[in-house]
């Protein structure tokens, strides 16, 4: 299984861009698929998740900025984020996990760089 992870950039604040991540097979044999990030010098944190039945959660720091969906069709969950801060930069990580009796496998993407500066 392989989780692509793309769109990152340089952007101004205020500014918005879309992170996608591809699976290399159907999201749908996926329990969770989320995003995450870590700053320089800090730890990863998670930053936004869909579950299988379509539920999503997001961090309280991006909430109503950040909104994260799925189109199963292309097998692919997207980020978007919308009025970015300087403290959005990060290296943002797509993962996966499928639930396995009594085990979570996890599958992590590669990291795309964000960079929010003016």
């Amino acid at each position: 299984v392989q989780l692509q992870a793309s769109g990152g950039g340089l952007v101004q604040p205020g500014g918005s861009l879309r992170l996608s991540c591809a699976a290399s097979e159907s999201i749908f044999s996926f329990d969770f698929m989320g995003w995450y990030r870590q700053a320089p010098g800090k730890q990863r944190e998670p930053v936004a998740h869909i579950i299988s039945g379509g539920s999503t959660n997001l961090a309280d720091s991006v909430k109503g900025r950040f909104t994260i969906s799925r189109d199963n069709a292309k097998n692919t969950v997207y980020l978007q984020m919308n009025s970015l801060k300087p403290e959005d930069t990060a290296v943002y990580y797509c993962k996966g996990s499928k639930r396995l009796g009594y085990q979570d496998i996890v599958y992590w993407g590669q990291g795309t760089q964000v960079t929010v500066s003016s």
